[in-house]
Formats: C-alpha cells, sequence, structure tokens
C-alpha cells in the first residue's frame, strides 16, 4: 500500500506524461516536417556551393582557354605574314620539289636561253628575241612551281581530312597521339604522308607536339592545317577529349569540302559562259581574216587600226577579270 501522502505526487506525474504524450503526438509531425526542410535546405545549399566551385572550375578553364586563343592568335597572325610572303626556297618546298635555289636559277637560265632561241628561230629580231628570253626566263620557272604548288595543296586538302579520322579511330581505340601519327606517316597518300613523316621527326628531337604541327601549318598555309593547329595547340594546354575535338574538325574540313564542291558545280555555268564570251572575239576575227584577209590587214598596216587593237585589248583584259572576279567564290 502507498502511502497517502504520495498519492498526489503519483497523479501529478501521471497526468505530466499523458499531457507530454499528447503534445509530442500533436507536435511530431511539425518537429519532422521542420527537421526534413531544414535537411533539404542544407542539402540545397551543399549543391550551391558544389555547382559554385563547378562554375568557378568552368569560368577557370574558360579563362584558360581565351587565353590560350588570344597566344595562338597572335602567334598565327606573325605566322600569316610570314607566310603570306615565302622565300624562294620556301615556294618550292611548298612545291614538293627537290630543287636548290643554284637549280632554280639554272632553270631559269636554261628557260630564258630556250625562248630566246625559239623566238630567233621564229624570225624575229634579236632585240624581240631577248625580251622573249627574258619573260621566259623569268617567268616559266615561276609558273612552274606556282602550278606545282597549288596542285599539292589541292591533294593535301583532299587527303587530310582522311588523316585526321585515322587520329580519331586511333585515340577511340586507346593509342596516343604519337602512334597515330606514326600511323599516319606509314599508310598515308602523298603529300599528306611527308609531312606528317617531318612531323614526326620532330617529335623523334624533342620537340613538343604543339609545335611540331604548328610547323605543319609553316609549310602548308592552307586553313585546314591551321584548324589542327589550333586544336592540338588548345589540348595541349588546357586538356578536354582530343577525339570528339578532332571529330568535329572532321566534319568540318569534309562540310567544307562539299561546299567547295556545290560551289563549283553552281559556278560552272557562268565560268563556261564566260570562257565562251573571251574567247568569241578571237575565233570571229581569225573567221574574217581568213575569209577577208584585206578587210582585217588595215587593222595591222594602219596606225588607227593599231590603236584599236590596242583599246580591244585593254577593253578584253578588263572585261575578263571582271568576270573572273564574279565568279571566283571564297570561302
Amino acid at each position: 500500500m502507498l502511502a497517502p501522502s504520495l498519492f498526489p505526487m503519483m497523479v501529478f506525474a501521471l497526468a505530466s506524461l499523458s499531457i507530454g504524450g499528447v503534445a509530442v503526438t500533436v507536435f511530431y509531425p511539425q518537429v519532422v516536417k521542420a527537421s526534413s526542410f531544414k535537411r533539404r535546405f542544407e542539402s540545397i545549399a551543399a549543391f550551391g556551393n558544389q555547382k559554385s566551385s563547378s562554375d568557378e572550375q568552368g569560368r577557370d578553364r574558360r579563362r584558360s582557354v581565351e587565353e590560350t586563343l588570344r597566344e595562338l592568335e597572335e602567334q598565327q597572325k606573325a605566322k600569316t605574314r610570314k607566310a603570306g610572303r615565302p622565300t624562294l626556297t620556301g615556294r618550292v618546298r611548298q612545291a614538293g620539289l627537290t630543287w636548290t635555289r643554284n637549280t632554280y636559277y639554272a632553270v631559269c637560265a636554261g628557260s630564258g636561253l630556250a625562248s630566246y632561241l625559239i623566238a630567233f628561230l621564229l624570225g624575229l629580231g634579236p632585240l624581240t628575241a631577248l625580251g622573249f628570253g627574258l619573260a621566259g626566263g623569268l617567268l616559266l620557272p615561276h609558273l612552274y612551281v606556282n602550278t606545282k604548288r597549288k596542285g599539292r595543296f589541292k591533294r593535301f586538302s583532299a587527303e587530310f581530312p582522311n588523316a585526321v579520322d585515322v587520329i580519331v579511330r586511333g585515340l577511340k581505340a586507346g593509342l596516343p597521339v604519337s602512334d597515330c601519327l606514326r600511323v599516319i606517316a606509314a599508310e598515308a597518300q602523298e603529300p599528306v604522308r611527308s609531312e606528317f613523316i617531318a612531323i614526326v621527326q620532330d617529335q623523334t628531337l624533342g620537340m613538343p607536339i604543339d609545335e611540331a604541327v604548328q610547323r605543319l601549318w609553316e609549310r602548308v598555309p592552307l586553313p585546314e592545317a591551321n584548324f589542327f593547329a589550333i586544336v592540338i595547340g588548345i589540348q595541349s594546354k588546357t586538356g578536354g577529349s582530343l577525339s570528339e575535338a578532332l571529330g568535329n574538325l572532321s566534319k568540318v574540313l569534309r562540310e567544307r569540302k562539299k561546299m567547295q564542291a556545290k560551289i563549283k558545280a553552281m559556278s560552272s555555268e557562268a565560268k563556261s559562259s564566260a570562257g565562251i564570251i573571251g574567247v568569241l572575239p578571237f575565233l570571229v576575227a581569225g573567221a574574217v581574216y581568213f575569209t577577208s584577209p584585206d578587210y582585217m590587214s588595215l587593222l595591222f598596216s594602219t596606225l588607227t587600226g593599231k590603236i584599236v587593237l590596242v583599246g580591244c585589248a585593254l577593253w578584253m583584259g578588263i572585261g575578263i577579270l571582271v568576270m573572273r572576279k564574279m565568279i571566283n567564290f571564297d570561302f
């Protein structure tokens, strides 16, 4: 039996526990909800901190890429000025010829002598034949080197996207960049093969890959080689997926090739019309000369006729240049 003095205390304790239990039952969902909100707010704040740190990393990467692009742009401007005025040795090298400077001068002398002999044998005077000899010695080797140079650049542009695809497939297969370059140097078509052989040789001598690729653009001053050098330079300084970047570059190069073919197809009609218009006056003049030589001989025997011929040649030249400018699309 409990003492009568303890009974009020037990009643108070039981009443307090009952009231406390009712209060917990009523307010517990609110407390739990508040704690879940707190946890959610804490998680959002942590995610915001992570996002801010990732944003800072992204800004740092963009800043690094921008600085690299500015450096490359400055280097490209300096090298563009240099590539726009190649030396005689550089032009011969870009043409794929093995001539030295002395060989080029010997070819100029031989061309000049041959032009002089041909003009002299055709019955022209010594002074006129000498003029033809000087023109042939200066122009014929220059035109030959330029023709070979343009043809080599054209073959390089046609084969270069395949070489970039080889690098992309090699990188996706796990090969390093140097091995991919060696594969191209061994298996690609000329002139891509010889240019990548030079890159591999530069790397063998200890030159970094970005500098070796920059020298490719110096040897082959084409937009395709410039794009390739920029991609390699950015990746070597800022990191990133080289296979993805080169894959996008390959797509760009092939789209440029398609655009070039489309422009050529669209401008073929205009080029044919310009060729017909340019040749037609000479054909008509030749036909008139053979049918009525006395009628045409006035243009060659009188002062007025010679002035007319000079004026016609001047206006024909201007017209041909204007038509060439109108149908020569650059992209």
